[in-house]
């Protein structure tokens, strides 16, 4: 996760920064043009800055488990049981064709629970309206080191570190 975090998240902000700086002056000068054509660069690297930073704050060493509390009793109004929400969130990540990501997030509408999957670094909230309470990644360059091209037993693993108090933080304050 170390190489994850300094050569791939780094990358995204640096685009990021670049892209933000080109996309100020196009505002500046009036050109459309060429903000429409930095649109694909900003929802890319802007996704993949947003995504990892919640990435990182839903992993811990000290992770797994079951969520307690409001979180757990969301889940389980909301897909049966946590079996059935690990199953599903499990299931939809491992079907992401190429890369992007399986998400949990809180529809603020329907005041409800829902899985989603998200190409690419399209961040959750921007292309479907989602709250993103927890995020993970399947892109190849989040597991390919330690698990090679099976992404299965890596979402295996992954419930072993997932922080459920940073997600249960993310749910109380999505609700205010």
């Amino acid at each position: 996760m170390q190489l994850h975090h300094s050569k791939h998240h780094a990358t995204y902000v640096n685009n990021l920064n670049v892209t933000e700086e080109k996309y100020k002056e196009a505002l500046a000068k009036g050109d459309v043009t060429a903000q429409v054509s930095l649109q694909p660069a900003l929802k890319f690297n802007g996704g993949g800055h947003i995504n990892h930073t919640i990435f990182w704050t839903n992993l811990s060493p000290n992770g797994g488990g079951e969520p307690k509390g409001e979180l757990m009793e969301a889940i389980k109004r909301d897909f049966g049981s946590f079996a059935n929400f690990k199953e599903k969130l499990t299931a939809v990540s491992v079907g992401v064709q190429g890369s992007g990501w399986g998400w949990l997030g809180y529809n603020k509408e329907q005041g409800r629970l829902q899985i989603a999957a998200c190409a690419n670094q399209d961040p959750l909230q921007g292309t479907t309206g989602l709250i993103p309470l927890l995020g993970i990644d399947v892109w190849e360059h989040a597991y390919y080191l330690q698990y090679k091209n099976v992404r299965p037993d890596y979402l295996k693993a992954i419930w072993n570190v997932i922080n459920w108090e940073n997600v249960s933080s993310r749910y109380t304050a999505c609700k205010k």
